[in-house]
């Protein structure tokens, strides 16, 4: 039999939902921060601890607002063009034949992170959607995060 070894989802699977803080905001400077492959101003990119597919990124903004409306300007600015930034170096890195990029707000809608608005950048394949999610509601990553942190920063950089 195979199996799909994947301990780093462990702490996602086992949480009880309730965190000290936001962990968008504990990111920026706390362990997570090693994930950031670029800093901007006033956003930031970020790889997904629990990706839905592989090279799943997140534009978040430095600042915690829960929603576009409490953005100023040049956060919505920067959020755009970071997500571009996103767009051109997974291109470059995977070749995806599609993305998907999106923002969900409150609950209802999906977000996982309530407070603290993001916009998910998610490459997609042509046949990238397999059986294992529809069977068992378990996504296959085949690349480490390390080695998608090591193909990321150097294209989010060369993008200024």
């Amino acid at each position: 039999m195979d199996r799909l070894w994947s301990p780093w989802r462990l702490p996602y699977v086992t949480a009880t939902g309730e965190t000290a803080g936001c962990v968008f905001c504990e990111a920026q400077h706390g362990e997570q921060a090693a994930l950031i492959v670029y800093r901007g101003p006033t956003c930031y990119v970020i790889l997904n601890l629990y990706p839905y597919n592989n090279g799943h990124l997140m534009v978040v903004p430095n600042r915690h607002i829960a929603s576009l409306a409490a953005a100023t300007t040049d956060e919505l600015c920067e959020l755009i063009e970071l997500t571009r930034r996103a767009e051109l170096a997974l291109g470059e890195a995977y070749n995806p034949h599609g993305l998907n990029m999106g923002i969900n707000l409150g609950k209802p809608a999906g977000a996982g992170v309530l407070d603290h608005v993001h916009m998910h950048v998610v490459p997609r394949w042509n046949g990238d959607t397999n059986f294992m999610s529809v069977l068992t509601d378990t996504r296959v990553i085949v690349q480490s995060l390390d080695e998608f942190y090591a193909l990321l920063v150097e294209r989010m950089q060369a993008k200024d």
